[in-house]
Parts: structure tokens; sequence; C-alpha cells
């Protein structure tokens, strides 16, 4: 951790864990909990793998099948919270997101970088939460059309590093992700 009393550090280390999460999979950052609020009011939480992070344009990325509940419940409500659980570092990170749900041509590069073994993970059949008879009664095929890129762009993150003194941080999209020390 960078110097305790320095926000801007804060923030860049903040941001550095993030670019280890999308290049490393062995980082606990490659893995936030992504929560929605369905259309029920009911929220919901899953773990999902980091595909991007961009400081410069505060978005962070992730992929999904279009059939999930998480793509319905942002169909009803585009935003999202993000967390993320860094034990070595004694450091949580939870973002704020308004999420833009990418389909289609939009999102043919990223497809293309989707390695040939992963991309069953979009188009299982029956779509996902459906009930099914027996524990395997499920098929794979990767579906190209079910290939979905959350863009998240953050208008908020909230950093706790639990140290001997904890210290707490938020910056906000509003003023310029200024930040400013909040009690822990």
């Amino acid at each position: 951790m960078s110097d305790p009393n320095d926000l801007k550090a804060f923030w860049n280390d903040a941001w550095a864990h993030l670019a280890q999460g999308v290049a490393d999979g062995t980082s606990p950052a490659r893995y936030p909990t992504f929560a929605t609020v369905g259309p029920d009011s009911v929220p919901q939480a899953r773990t999902v793998v980091l595909r991007g992070a961009d400081r410069t344009a505060a978005l962070v990325e992730v992929h999904t099948d279009i059939e999930t509940d998480k793509v319905t419940a942002l169909r009803h409500t585009p935003m999202a919270a993000l967390h993320i659980w860094l034990p070595a570092a004694d450091l949580q990170i939870r973002l704020t997101a308004r999420v833009e749900i990418l389909t289609g041509a939009q999102v043919d590069a990223a497809w293309a970088q989707v390695p040939v073994t992963a991309r069953v993970s979009y188009g299982t059949q029956p779509v996902p939460g459906t009930p099914i008879a027996e524990v395997h009664a499920y098929e794979k095929p990767a579906d190209r059309s079910r290939f979905a890129v959350l863009k998240c762009q953050l208008t908020q993150m909230d950093l706790v590093h639990l140290d001997v003194r904890h210290r707490r941080a938020v910056f906000a999209a509003q003023d310029g992700w200024q930040g400013r020390w909040l009690a822990p």
C-alpha cells in the first residue's frame, strides 16, 4: 500500500489492483461480486470475471450470456455494484456503475478474444436459471448471438483499507474523482 495519508495514491492503488485483475487470472480482483436488483426488487449477487478496466474512461467490463438474470435485472435497472476483496492488501473496493449492455456487431472484437474453450459460457441450453430434471440435463454450445459485454461506467469508487488504523475514501464521477476521506 502507498502512503496512507495520500488520497490520490489510494486511488492509484485501487486502479492498479483492477488492472492486475484484468491481466492476472490468479488475482482476487479478477473475480468481483456483481450485484443488481431484479424487476421484483430482490437484490442478486454473483461472481463475474473482470475483462477490462480503463481508468481514463472510468470503465470496467465484464462478459455475460444475454439470457442471464443479471441482464434481465440490468434491463429493468441499468445500475450495478461490484465488490472486490483483496486479502493480501487488506483492501475492499466497492464500485457503483451505470451499465450498458452491448451485443451484436459492437462486441465482435471482444468475442474474437474469447478463447474457443471459454465460448461455451455463452449459449447454455436451456437458458441459465431454467429448472432441469437432473443435474446435467443441459448443453453448453457456444452461441455467438448470446454473447454480451457489460460496459460499466463507474459513478463511484469506495475504498476501505483494513490496516492497524483503518482508512476509507470515496471517489465520485460527479466531482471529477477528487475523493474525500470517510470514517471507516
